[in-house]
Order: structure tokens, then C-alpha cells, then sequence
């Protein structure tokens, strides 16, 4: 009997240090996920943004958009300035950048006198660029910055949740935010709830002005 009592109290034993060492483990890989991928995605990001500033100032002329098209400013989610480059896959999205759709509807770019500028970007890990998505509210400014130009759009609309294969809110058009004709739009996806990727989270604008960059990069009102 003390034997088998023993054994039991070994197996117990065993089964508990288990237990504790596949907790240890998982609360590694959370730690990695969603606090050492940001720490490396802003860092990664940080230099390819500097690299494309540093494009602007020694190359004057046609915009180059092969490194990145310029920088998304959303005063209301917290998340500093965002590059952005083409591409929505994991892959892109990694170096904490916000990635324009060229698939499955092509994003218009700011510049282009009608349609829907589609961006894509992280919820948690890799960045997190699009993180507090959920406080954007009606009114809200969301404004980019290229070489030459600043687009400040408007918040109109937002889809607090919608299926990962609703492809139609980055229609040129997007009739599910309630706009009907063409317009210069702005639509911003990210995953939701918050730590899944069960769904889409979408917010609208609308473009409401154009201010030229002047030689001191001076940022419009909605940014100071």
C-alpha cells in the first residue's frame, strides 16, 4: 500500500512540474507574441521609415513608391507615425507597417482623383500599429503624409465587426459605410476581437482637404 501510495504521489508529482513547465513555456511564447515582436517590428520599421525620409530629401521628383509610399498619422489610436508599403500579407505586415491592398480589390492610392485607399495593419504582435482601432470615432482625423502633400480624411463610419471574407468594405465604392458615389475614401481593417483573427474590425473616412508639405514639414492642424 505505501508503495502504490508511493507511485501515485510520483505520478502526481511529475504530472504538476508538467503542468507548471507547459505554463512557463506558453507565458514565453505570449511574452515573445505580443511584447518582443513589437519591440523587433518598430525597430524594423523605424528603419525603413528613416530610409524612405532619407529617399525624399536626396531625390526630388516622380514619387518612388518601391520602399514605401509615405506615413499614416491616426492622432486617436496612439500609434505614431505608421509606414506604409504595398502588401496586406503577414509577411509585410511582420515589419510593422500598415500594407495597401493590391489583392483582392486594388487600393487607390491618396493622389488618385477617385476611389478607396485600403490599408491593412497588425491588432497584437508584429507592431500592433492598428491596435486601439476601436477608439476611432466619428470626426476623427486620419491623415497621411507623402513626400509633398498631406491627405487628412475624416472618420464617417465604422463596422465593429464583419467576416474576414467581406471583401466589399474596400469596394472603390464602399457602399457598406453608406456612400453611394465616388469619392476619395479611406478604409482601415485590422483583425478583432482583440488577440484573434476571427473577424475584421473596418473604419471609413473621406478625404475632406489637401495641404502642399511646406520646407519645414510643418504638420496640419489635426496633428499638433
Amino acid at each position: 500500500m505505501s508503495r502504490a501510495r508511493s507511485r501515485t504521489a510520483g505520478v502526481i508529482s511529475v504530472f504538476g512540474e508538467l503542468l507548471i513547465t507547459a505554463g512557463v513555456v506558453l507565458g514565453l511564447f505570449v511574452v515573445y507574441s505580443l511584447w518582443w515582436t513589437n519591440v523587433l517590428a518598430d525597430r524594423e520599421a523605424s528603419k525603413q521609415g528613416n530610409e524612405m525620409r532619407d529617399g525624399w530629401a536626396g531625390s526630388p521628383g516622380a514619387l518612388d513608391t518601391r520602399d514605401g509610399i509615405g506615413f499614416l498619422h491616426v492622432p486617436a489610436m496612439n500609434n505614431g507615425e505608421v509606414l506604409v508599403k504595398q502588401g496586406t500579407d503577414s509577411k509585410s505586415l511582420n515589419d510593422g507597417i500598415a500594407g495597401y491592398y493590391k489583392v483582392p480589390i486594388k487600393s487607390a492610392l491618396p493622389w488618385d482623383k477617385k476611389g478607396n485607399f485600403t490599408l491593412a495593419a497588425h491588432r497584437d504582435g508584429h507592431g500592433a500599429k492598428f491596435h486601439n482601432i476601436h477608439k476611432l470615432k466619428d470626426g476623427d482625423p486620419i491623415v497621411f503624409e507623402t513626400r509633398d502633400t498631406w491627405y487628412v480624411y475624416k472618420v464617417y463610419e465604422k463596422l465593429t465587426e464583419t467576416s474576414k471574407f467581406n471583401v466589399d468594405v474596400l469596394q472603390p465604392v464602399p457602399k457598406e459605410s453608406g456612400r453611394t458615389k465616388p469619392g476619395r475614401y479611406i478604409t482601415l481593417t485590422t483583425c478583432t476581437p482583440i488577440y484573434t483573427s476571427d473577424y475584421r474590425y473596418i473604419v471609413w473616412g473621406e478625404l475632406v482637404r489637401t495641404e502642399k508639405v511646406d520646407k519645414d514639414r510643418t504638420p496640419p492642424e489635426e496633428l499638433r
